[in-house]
């Protein structure tokens, strides 16, 4: 949401993981391809998870919607199934930066045209300039034109907009507002090339903070939005009224009415403020501005919303409360095509307690709120929420008055009216997309509905990953923002992010090798401890104790039987402990900022990276020795793993173009290392089950082998590579963390920065299980104990664990529960197991990978449920026919 999804980015350049140089202007360019394997690749679900500063609706075709990211790229809304499909995958290594869209724009009179203006940074983080991105078929395929100048996706003021725009009566009429001083463009021929408008008369002055030395809060915002007065031109012909935005507190708006031959500073308006958005109603004649005294999108303090007579040149101060009373600033506006009158607008930073949405049925002579205090703390709210298709966005909370779980939202730039329905609204948030699709109930004084409309858009960057060779879990990630998940199914989303603490951004994790139920990560965190620990695979957490000095996650491990860790926090050196961590001491030998990880046969051998030599402790991370290893690269961009089951055997991957840079493997813990010559560049490397017929695992690694940028795998331990992903699958930059998946052969796990957590199958099964199959009803026998457990409650839904425990003497190879719920309770999502529902009656069954059960364990499953009265627990469960000991 915030500062995390700019950290990721700008850590990995200050390594010089993302050196390149941008294209020549204007240029298509074109990738060489060489042999694959066929993948299918998919998200592992979290569903949203990030910044959407902008949707767009077409004005000619309905249902046809575009949403734009800060770093995950552009999506296309598909009706049929109510999802967004992603449109900018194929953005490669080289050009990570192009996953930032700064604008889009849908043109109304081809429909099959949509543009995107992209670029990440426009300070150093970025080494890429900008481009306009073309498309004639929705997004499908792209054509590109450099930009001499870069854009900001992910800068401040990404929320104001659109920058770009089309003439909606000459659609090869296209104009961009850039930011940093470089002014108003043009393009004539359908955005193939592009000229600065040299007569505009205003490039913007407004910076988030002069003072900052990085350029990031320093960069001038520009030209923030365009809005044509489609009243002012005929088809073929160009629009003569234009108004621009800019990022100018003293003159904000400016107008053509000549087509952009000559322009002028908007008379009579009002200064003091930023001119977020201009939505015009060509119905009524009136212009709508919102106004914050900030750029956004989460800072912003006092707010205006004004509305222009464009026949009259009048203003008036329309805003919905009075300026004094405003503390968050105007962003979000929409006008109601179907009914011109209405308008709406959001309150974008207003963080606690809530965001707040505005409502107008009379072009904003009144308006009415989203929600209203009766009596303070106490809220009367005229919608409901329905977050059961994402239920993490509760966040485990139980606030207090005026606060509710979930948010209405937060950070609501985005907010926008179907123009063919008015029943249909979208906005934005911080982490996902809402919407409704019953408006209107709010003005005949009914609640209306708001959902998660964001299924299909992924939106977190990844930081690390791990997948266990057992336990109910198949995937831990260590997210951004959002903090990450336990996936116990890749195609679900599920219940809720880590807690107990919820880490704003987890930095990295590991699990104990052998005793894959010890899992610990460690993270940013405002207030409270950087480091948690979990003895039921991930399931449920406790924190531990920071030693002194600790101001950030940095990274973790887990020795591989789960006796001691080793953590390398920011803010203090390298630490060790045994047990879980109430009580540190600092390692010896090792430098502060070294990246850790276990070996994961020995329990007391531990390895470190830092600047080039690579460090070795055997006394479970007391005292580390450098290796004699030599010829490693010799900055900070390594990421290194040692293979399971294999004493001493570890791959480091990283390095830069000025410098080593690449693959290297050795088999005696470190005392030296091999540099493949097959590789030239590798970044993140990984291990998976072996193929068919060999004894070591499938490596996989984010890498450049045979010139080409990509995922590869190898099963023959590295001696040749076959690439897995393709030219439309490529997602950026991807360098931060990979693995395979221990337990189906062909499964790799790939991070990436904006577009979540990207997991692919091979077409060749390698002789793997496949992980697929259904298993027979199972029949379970023996004696057996139930805990169930309510651990989160909220008005209509709640939150549960069940531990199934075998206290017989025979271990099961099947299971199979059930259960009556005595007040009608209803499951929505269960994980850990397979269930059905007939009425108050629930069975659930073990999955493939926790059909085994040995006498004396237990195997533990969670599900999300609604209720309605009395949220009473059962009294009685039954294994088969074997009543269990309720505990």
């Amino acid at each position: 949401m915030r500062r995390t999804r700019i950290l990721t980015a700008v850590l990995a350049l200050a390594a010089g993981l993302l050196a390149g140089t941008p294209p020549a202007l204007a240029a298509d360019s074109t990738r060489t391809a060489i042999a694959a394997d066929t993948y299918t690749w998919k998200n592992v679900r979290v569903d949203g998870g990030g910044f959407v500063p902008g949707i767009v609706f077409n004005r000619s075709e309905k249902n046809l919607a575009y949403a734009r990211t800060d770093i995950g790229g552009a999506y296309r809304w598909v009706e049929s199934s109510k999802t967004w499909t992603p449109l900018l995958d194929s953005v490669g290594w080289d050009d990570w930066g192009h996953t930032g869209v700064a604008s889009l724009a849908s043109d109304s009179v081809n429909p099959n045209r949509v543009y995107a203006a992209v670029g990440t940074y426009t300070n150093s983080w970025d080494p890429g300039n900008g481009a306009i991105l073309r498309s004639s078929d929705r997004g499908a395929s792209w054509q590109k034109t450099d930009l001499p100048f870069k854009l900001g996706g992910n800068m401040p003021g990404r929320g104001m907009g659109e920058r770009l725009a089309i003439d909606p009566n000459k659609n090869s009429v296209l104009y961009l507002g850039a930011p940093s001083g470089k002014g108003l463009w043009r393009s004539t021929d359908s955005g193939a090339t592009w000229s600065q408008v040299a007569n505009f008369p205003n490039v913007g002055n407004y910076v988030q903070d002069p003072s900052d030395t990085s350029g990031y809060a320093s960069d001038n915002q520009g030209i923030v939005w365009v809005t044509f007065d489609e009243r002012t031109g005929t088809s073929g012909n160009a629009t003569q009224t234009i108004y621009v935005g800019v990022a100018d507190k003293d003159n904000a708006v400016y107008r053509s009415t000549d087509g952009g031959a000559s322009w002028s500073r908007l008379a009579g308006q009002p200064t003091g403020y930023l001119a977020h958005k201009g939505v015009l109603d060509t119905v009524n004649g009136y212009l709508y501005i919102t106004y914050s005294d900030k750029g956004g999108p989460y800072d912003g303090g006092k707010g205006r919303l004004l509305r222009y007579a464009t026949s009259t040149g009048t203003w008036t101060d329309i805003s919905p409360v009075a300026e004094a009373d405003t503390y968050y600033g105007f962003s979000g506006l929409s006008v109601d095509r179907q009914d011109p009158g209405t308008v709406m607008a959001t309150a974008y930073s207003s963080w606690w307690p809530d965001t707040q949405i505005f409502r107008s049925t009379d072009s904003g002579a009144t308006w009415t709120k989203a929600w209203d205090y009766t009596s303070y703390p106490n809220r009367s709210d005229r919608y409901t929420m329905d977050v059961s298709s994402s239920p993490w966005l509760t966040w485990g909370a139980n606030p207090s008055p005026p606060e509710q779980s979930p948010k209405l939202g937060w950070m609501t730039e985005a907010l926008e009216i179907d123009p063919f329905d008015s029943d249909r609204m979208m906005y934005g948030t911080g982490a996902t997309v809402y919407g409704t699709e019953n408006l209107t109930n709010w003005d005949s004084g009914s609640q209306f509905t708001v959902k998660p409309m964001v299924q299909g858009l992924e939106e977190t960057a990844v930081n690390d990953l791990a997948a266990p060779p057992s336990g109910g879990a198949q995937l831990f990630s260590a997210l951004g923002d959002i903090g990450g998940f336990r996936h116990t199914d890749l195609t679900k989303v599920p219940a809720m992010m880590y807690t107990q603490p919820n880490f704003t951004t987890t930095t990295s994790l590991d699990f104990a090798e052998t005793n894959p139920n010890t899992v610990v990560r460690v993270g940013n965190l405002d207030s409270g401890p950087h480091i948690a620990f979990s003895t039921d695979n991930g399931a449920n957490w406790f924190g531990g104790t920071d030693p002194s000095g600790v101001s950030g996650g940095g990274t973790v491990a887990a020795a591989s039987d789960g006796s001691r860790f080793v953590w390398s926090p920011e803010g203090t050196g390298v630490q060790y402990a045994t047990g879980f961590g109430s009580s540190w001491a600092a390692s010896s030998g090792i430098p502060a900022g070294a990246i850790v990880e276990s070996d994961r046969v020995d329990a007391k051998t531990f390895y470190g990276f830092k600047s080039g030599k690579f460090y070795v402790s055997t006394d479970g991370g007391a005292t580390f020795t450098a290796s004699a290893a030599t010829g490693l690269p010799s900055g900070d961009s390594v990421r290194f793993k040692a293979v399971p089951g294999t004493k001493g055997d570890v791959w480091l991957a990283g390095g830069a173009t000025d410098g080593a840079y690449g693959l290297w493997h050795s088999t005696n813990g470190g005392t030296s290392f091999t540099k493949l010559s097959n590789v030239e560049q590798a970044d993140a490397i990984g291990f998976g089950k072996a193929a068919t017929g060999a004894s070591y695992q499938t490596l996989y690694t984010s890498a450049k082998i045979g010139g080409v940028r990509g995922i590869f795998r190898s099963t023959d331990q590295g001696s040749t590579w076959t690439r897995i992903n393709d030219d439309a699958h490529e997602w950026g930059w991807t360098g931060a963390s990979i693995t395979g998946d221990p337990r189906v052969y062909g499964r790799v796990y790939v991070s990436t920065n904006g577009r979540g957590v990207i997991y692919g199958d091979s077409s060749d099964v390698g002789g793997g299980d496949g992980g697929g199959g259904t298993d027979p009803t199972p029949t379970p026998t023996g004696a057996c104990a139930v805990t169930y457990k309510i651990t989160n409650q909220w008005s209509g839904g709640f939150q549960a664990d069940v531990q199934l425990s075998n206290t017989g003497s025979s271990a099961w190879s099947s299971w199979s529960l059930g259960w009556t719920f005595p007040g009608g309770q209803t499951i929505g999502q269960l994980w850990n197991a397979e269930y059905t529902q007939s009425g108050s009656a629930v069975t659930a069954k073990n999955v493939t990978w926790n059909a085994n059960v040995a006498a004396g364990s237990s195997v533990s499953f969670g599900f999300t449920g609604n209720w309605s009265g009395t949220n009473t627990k059962p009294t009685a469960f039954k294994l088969g026919d074997q009543s269990c000991t309720v505990l």
